[in-house]
């Protein structure tokens, strides 16, 4: 009997592969990496689209708005782990950058019934965060088609934020149901609707886009360097430090007067060198440029 995953790429059965149990493990893994090297193509095939999702993020936090993903499952999982990692990269505060997985936190590690297939309980996810128009949501879905996310990116639309669907199957209702409809279509599965695969990769690879350029674009970044980075322990203290002596070449001792004076915030520690100011004045500095590095320096110079 035909079912919904008969129209979906993702779910689709490779014959070729219905062997694959009985090959060594060095030929499936061979298999399984040039399954994998076809993602990066399937996401170059999208980057217009994705740059322009990103530049009208970027533009809606510049004034305020957060970045939220809502997703289920392995889709959810990796909103949660990108959001996660913004703020010990990018000193981001943990309500800006925030990842919601249909069940909350227990379907993390378990399965929580029925909680994808429930528009209402992406709507209440919402409701619950106060979602404005300021807001960027973006529901990621392998299918495209999972409840949870098209729901998020439905109730988030009528509230006027801005929405991004992020899917892996051509013509789904959650690219419909989006401003920015991302579909990056990887092909069938190794094994077969196993999304956390290629789909997942490629969920993946989006994801870091989204978050990584928007900050470059918000200032988290000088040049190629994490500049906004939190030295919560010694491995970022070290990072720190050479973050500070890439973007200046000055000597240790500058370095780490620099450091001290700015109570270890790297991109006011550079701007103390670079622009040969104390640190109220960097904050201040920085503080004028909306935290945009480049701008404070050339106001220092001035």
């Amino acid at each position: 009997m035909p079912t919904e995953f008969d129209s979906l790429t993702t779910e689709a059965y490779r014959p070729e592969l219905a062997e694959i149990d009985q090959l060594p493990t060095l030929d499936i893994a061979r298999t399984m990496n040039a399954e994998d090297a076809r993602v990066p193509a399937a996401v170059a095939a999208q980057l217009p689209l994705i740059a322009a999702a990103i530049d009208a993020a970027a533009a809606r936090m510049a004034r305020g708005g957060r970045l939220l993903y809502l997703g289920a499952g392995t889709a959810g999982r990796l909103g949660v782990l990108d959001a996660s990692e913004c703020p010990p990269t990018f000193n981001t505060d943990p309500g800006e950058v925030v990842g919601l997985i249909a069940g909350g936190p227990e379907a993390l590690i378990s399965a929580v019934e029925g909680a994808e297939d429930s528009r209402q309980l992406a709507a209440a996810d919402l409701t619950e965060r106060g979602v404005t128009a300021d807001d960027v949501v973006v529901g990621v879905s392998a299918s495209g088609r999972t409840p949870y996310a098209v729901g998020a990116v439905e109730h988030a639309r009528a509230a006027g934020a801005l929405t991004i669907g992020v899917s892996c199957n051509a013509g789904s209702p959650l690219a419909a149901a989006a401003e920015f409809g991302i579909e990056i279509v990887v092909g069938p599965e190794l094994i077969t609707g196993s999304t956390r695969l290629k789909a997942g990769t490629a969920q993946k690879l989006v994801l870091n886009m989204i978050s990584t350029i928007s900050m470059i674009r918000l200032g988290k970044t000088y040049g190629n360097l994490m500049v906004d980075v939190r030295a919560s322990n010694e491995k970022l203290r070290a990072r720190s430090r050479r973050i500070v002596s890439l973007a200046t070449g000055a000597p240790d001792e500058v370095i780490e007067a620099a450091l001290t004076a700015t109570d270890g915030e790297v991109k006011h520690a550079i701007l103390t060198i670079l622009g040969d100011v104390d640190a109220p004045t960097a904050g201040r500095l920085l503080a004028e440029s909306r935290g945009h590095l480049r701008a404070a320096l050339a106001a220092a110079r001035r």
